[in-house]
């Protein structure tokens, strides 16, 4: 190997028997001067944290002595690995490695001026030997720098693969619809999602998979599927009609309904009907425009969409007000508006269909006057009365 690859080839031979005595006085103030100068490093006060500078230190000046006079690789297995460790420890702390790399600088500034105490204690030392002194030591860092720099990126690389498969098994989960609620709420917490509640399903076409996953992040999980891939997003600020209509533009996607997190496949299901309804699509495509198609198609998970919805504002009266508002309701829908039908019908007074009207203009608003929310709440109405569900017999 060139002395130009081991530089320490060059240093002079008396330099490890000037400094050992003065080893642990070098080892401390090595440590002070690399931890103080540096300011993420200064900030820590752990006993822990000290001892392991500490050792690095003490470490890296006993091989540095150890290479004098040799042609020697500058750090063995066993050391490299006390090196490669320190920049794990960065990446696990969420520091960057610019800390470790501007102590390891001080370091070697360090270094080299008690190096060359060291020295001149014992003789005079030549421009030639502070030079070469400069080299090594310069060298010997780098090498340092090299390992931790290392680890610092295999830790990067190790958590990533670790959040990688949370993010997959949160996914399956969800996809699945059949996981225990605390193994989903625990998944969903490991990944960052501690208060997951609605979802938003996305069917996008299979090569658009990796830009979901760079464009969405933390906030989507990506599953790629034979024939599309599905972004599941959490309700927020970036799920929104109007957010995702400019993010999605030409993208050939198709975005479900919101649901809470335990009706993702349902949700997913109602996307890949629609995305047949529709057919190709620059898109964004809805399902929310398509229920009403999906439910007169016999689809009952966009039915049971739309009664959620259109009954909503009613959920919070008793059962039987809210029953007595609904058959008024499917009444005035079905007798285009007719006060005296509705109360020929229910067999009451026309001002108490007055009345009631009142109150459900109270609730709905200017939806009674919209025709889609009319024709919604006349579906859903009319499943919900002429069809009531049948009461479930105890099991004998």
């Amino acid at each position: 190997m060139s002395s130009s690859a081991t530089p320490w080839r060059r240093l002079p031979t008396d330099l490890a028997t000037a400094m050992r005595p003065h080893l642990a006085a070098t080892v401390g103030a090595v440590a002070v001067a690399a931890a103080e100068a540096t300011p993420a490093f200064a900030a820590i006060s752990d006993a822990k944290f000290e001892r392991d500078v500490r050792t690095a230190v003490q470490v890296a000046l006993d091989r540095f002595l150890d290479l004098v006079g040799t042609d020697e690789p500058a750090l063995p297995p066993r050391i490299r690995e006390v090196f490669v460790g320190l920049g794990a420890a960065e990446a696990r702390e969420d520091r960057g490695p610019e800390a470790l790399l501007a102590a390891l600088r001080m370091a070697a500034r360090s270094m080299l001026r008690m190096a060359s105490e060291a020295l001149a204690r014992l003789r005079p030392v030549g421009t030639d030997e502070l030079i070469d002194l400069a080299d090594a030591i310069t060298a010997y860092v780098d090498e340092l720098a090299a390992a931790g720099t290392d680890g610092y990126a295999l830790q990067l690389r190790e958590q990533a693969g670790e959040g990688d498969r949370r993010r997959r098994h949160l996914a399956e989960l969800l996809l699945g619809g059949n996981g225990l609620p605390s193994a989903v709420e625990t998944a969903a917490a490991r990944i960052g999602w501690p208060d997951l509640d609605d979802v938003v399903p996305v069917l996008l076409p299979p090569e658009q998979a990796r830009d979901a996953r760079f464009r969405y992040g933390a906030d989507g999980l990506v599953v790629e599927r034979v024939r599309d891939a599905v972004l599941l997003l959490r309700a927020g600020p970036r799920a929104t009609r109007a957010t995702l209509t400019e993010a999605l533009a030409g993208r050939g996607a198709v975005v479900g309904t919101t649901l809470g997190w335990a009706q993702v496949p349902a949700a997913v299901r109602l996307a890949e009907l629609t995305a047949g309804l529709v057919g190709p699509d620059p898109g964004p495509v809805f399902v929310d425009d398509h229920l009403t198609d999906l439910t007169l198609r016999g689809e009952t998970g966009a039915l049971a969409v739309l009664t959620a919805r259109r009954l909503a504002p009613l959920a919070a009266l008793r059962p039987a007000q809210r029953d007595s508002l609904l058959v008024t309701l499917y009444g005035w829908l079905r007798h285009w508006g007719s006060r005296a039908e509705v109360a020929a019908e229910l067999f009451v007074h026309p001002q108490t269909v007055s009345y009631r009207l009142r109150r459900l203009r109270d609730l709905y608003g200017d939806d009674l006057d919209d025709p889609a929310a009319r024709f919604e709440l006349l579906l859903v109405l009319a499943r919900r009365i002429d069809h009531p569900p049948r009461p479930r017999h105890p099991t004998r």
